[in-house]
């Protein structure tokens, strides 16, 4: 079989021929037709993700079809098109991942291939209102969208929602989330032509503003009639003090990533006199991967595909994933 494999830190993926897995007792194979990018492949790539073990097959999306049964699975069958959960050994309890959990793509073999097997635990029914493309961009940034803006945040319908960075994956699959849910939603981005183009999609939203405005906080609560209650970020950085600025009393601050890095100065006044929650965030549960599937039949929302690559146009898709360019989620056809 086909898979796009990372042999060291800071050399290109190479699209190789390995030998194609067989599923052992409890497994399940999955010929893959669609597979989506993350911005941690590239972190690997940069070797700026910890604990690297490499050489390893990239990817932690996919959806496809089941081809091959191993020992003692009975609730699947040959031909069911499925999607993958994105981790392994999330552990049992809810509140946390356990020391065990690790994310697909490094060091498991990732969905970056034509075949992949895994335990026949971790795939699910692929939403019937999708297609290969769409179910492959959903299953990383909608796991950690939803236990974002649901298991951490707890947004509740009516309630004002700041989402920054809408270029992001995660952060435009939570924009569209909280909006499905009843909740006022409005973004940040960096680039006015990308946050033109996020507030042309379908995804409920308000309205925003480039946070590269002067006086943008001030500016977007003006304009959305008031402070956030919710506001969800995955930059961090210096730029997190105006987020506190503009939550509201009581609000919920979540973040799952740090782009920006560390913040250099939290005012702890203005988080205890506000009464702000700050959360942190990463992934989620096999329990908050089935709760966001029912929300995204029962919502019928649909990822946005920004562009496709083949699985030998791999290191070309990367690349372009780097550059920062895309609007929505880049997807291989495997």
């Amino acid at each position: 079989m086909l898979a796009l494999q990372l042999d060291t830190p800071h050399q290109p993926a190479v699209a190789r021929e390995i030998p194609t897995p067989q599923p052992a007792a409890g497994e399940v194979l999955i010929k893959l037709r669609a597979a989506a990018l993350n911005h941690r492949d590239v972190w690997i790539q940069k070797g700026q993700y910890a604990g690297i073990k490499l050489p390893c097959t990239l990817g932690a999306d996919g959806s496809g079809e089941i081809v091959a049964l191993g020992e003692g699975v009975a609730d699947w069958a040959v031909g069911a098109p499925v999607i993958v959960y994105p981790g392994v050994e999330w552990g049992d309890a809810q509140r946390a991942q356990g020391r065990d959990f690790r994310v697909l793509g490094m060091p498991d073999p990732g969905t970056f291939a034509e075949y992949m097997v895994v335990p026949a635990r971790y795939v699910r029914p692929r939403p019937t209102h999708l297609s290969w493309k769409q179910a492959a961009a959903l299953p990383l940034a909608g796991l950690t969208a939803y236990r974002a803006a649901f298991g951490r945040a707890q947004v509740q319908p009516g309630e004002r929602v700041l989402v920054t960075g809408v270029g992001g994956g995660v952060a435009q699959v939570a924009a569209q989330f909280c909006a499905a849910a009843g909740a006022e939603v409005w973004v940040t981005s960096g680039d006015d032509d990308k946050l033109a183009r996020a507030l042309a999609l379908p995804l409920g939203l308000r309205g925003g503003i480039s946070y590269r405005t002067e006086g943008w906080g001030r500016t977007l609560t003006k304009q959305a009639g008031g402070l956030f209650d919710v506001v969800i970020d995955s930059a961090g950085g210096a730029a997190f003090g105006t987020l506190l600025d503009v939550a509201a009393p009581g609000g919920r601050i979540v973040f799952f990533g740090a782009t920006l890095g560390n913040m250099p100065d939290l005012p702890l006044a203005k988080v205890f006199w506000k009464q702000l929650s700050i959360l942190g965030t990463s992934m989620g549960s096999e329990q908050d991967f089935d709760a966001m599937l029912a929300f995204v039949n029962d919502k019928q929302l649909v990822p946005v595909v920004d562009k496709v690559f083949t699985l030998p146009e791999g290191e070309a898709a990367l690349r372009y994933l780097e550059a920062g360019q895309q609007l929505g989620k880049v997807v291989l056809t495997c």
